[in-house]
């Protein structure tokens, strides 16, 4: 058969061009770049942040690097990135809200559109792991093997749950002007800080934390709506975010008893991600005046057919690669536990020789991801062309 046209990477230029050839004239390309980046961000600091160790007797566990070297905290800075996620979620959703609104569409046809998009590969993982495990269990394996494996493949989807939950509240903070946007995410903000303070300063239940899963997002995602109506246009109100966010997290983080690592660490007493709190937060607004300062130059590199070919796929299933990059590190953290105890793989992270030897990995695990979602994709095809005739 022949291979896809885009497989080779001599093809890349031409594939660039049909891609730019179909993207409407006023499309912000730097979006995409920005959604791009957010998703490889998030993968790789997932396979890097997270050793599946067995402990004897086939149980296997999930070890953290950060956890044996917190100097390593940094590499959380650079690939925590889900405030880029939903700030180019607010960004879409406000615009695709508009449209709909302008054809007329009620806010139900036009969620349920959208949650569709989101939720369509779901099932596929699911009905996939669910066969995977139940083949574990008739095997023997042990219990906490089992809880390992569920909590890592099914981590991502707290993500698309939250992430639809204050994508529903888009009409509530859009269409009124980038103020309103701009205000909701000053309410979050605010809403954040309460809750901290009563948790933290007043030594209030942990529970309320859980509050600010979306009090938290909804931070990001209304500065990325308020950016859809013509808001932080100026190149000072965005250093003001990002010069503000970094300052912010690091008077918490070095004054106030908050972690470095910006995601969780197992055996932690907090967690700057689970769920958010106010360093997470602040830092996010960092991340969104970054992002917000470099759309301009981004947006003028995809005027290139490469760089534009290479965006456009991994925005073409972003998705997919975010439910299945897990079960990539997984496949070959399992797949090659027959060879024996593997450096990188099997081993407790606790030595900056282990980094390294990760990293050797990333390309096969890369190399699986890209089956594992041609897979997908494949499957799900006729499912969707179903879903497009009814």
């Amino acid at each position: 058969a022949t291979p896809p046209e885009w497989w080779p990477v001599a093809s890349l230029s031409a594939l660039g061009a049909r891609f730019d050839a179909a993207t409407p004239a006023d499309r912000d390309r730097a979006v995409d770049v920005l959604r791009a980046l957010a998703i490889v961000g998030v993968v790789l600091g997932h396979w890097l942040v997270t050793a599946v160790v067995d402990h004897g007797a086939g149980r296997l566990a999930a070890e953290s690097p950060l956890r044996h070297m917190p100097y390593f905290a940094p590499v959380s800075w650079v690939f925590q990135t889900l405030a880029v996620f939903f700030l180019v979620g607010g960004y879409s959703a406000a615009r695709s809200w508009t449209s709909a609104r302008g054809r007329g569409e009620t806010y139900g046809i036009w969620l349920r559109l959208r949650l569709r998009r989101l939720f369509a590969p779901v099932g596929l993982l699911l009905a996939v792991w669910a066969a995977g495990l139940g083949t574990l269990v008739a095997l023997g394996a042990s219990y906490e093997t089992v809880r390992t494996l569920v909590t890592l493949v099914l981590s991502p989807l707290w993500f698309l749950i939250v992430f639809a939950l204050v994508t529903a509240l888009t009409p509530a903070i859009t269409g009124r002007g980038s103020r309103v946007a701009s205000g909701a995410a000053l309410v979050g903000l605010s809403m954040v800080l309460a809750v901290d303070l009563v948790r933290f300063a007043a030594e209030g239940p942990s529970w309320l934390g859980w509050t600010n899963v979306i009090a938290g997002w909804v931070v990001p995602f209304g500065i990325g709506a308020a950016w859809a109506e013509g808001g932080w246009s100026t190149r000072r109100s965005c250093l003001w975010l990002l010069v503000g966010g970094l300052v912010a997290a690091a008077v918490l983080v070095t004054f106030f008893g908050y972690p470095a690592s910006m995601v969780g660490v197992p055996g932690a007493r907090i967690s700057n991600l689970n769920p958010p709190t106010l360093a997470a937060v602040t830092f996010g607004l960092a991340q969104c005046g970054l992002a917000l300062l470099i759309r301009a130059p981004l947006g003028r590199a995809m005027q290139r057919p490469r760089p534009w070919a290479i965006v456009a796929l991994v925005n073409l299933s972003a998705i997919v690669v975010f439910l299945w990059h897990q079960s990539a590190l997984l496949v070959v953290t399992l797949g090659t536990r027959p060879l024996g105890t593997l450096a990188g793989l099997h081993t407790v992270p606790d030595s900056p020789i282990w980094v390294a030897q990760r990293i050797a990995w990333l390309p096969l695990i890369a190399v699986v991801l890209g089956l594992l979602c041609a897979g997908a994709s494949k499957l799900q095809r006729p499912s969707a062309r179903a879903a497009r005739t009814t």
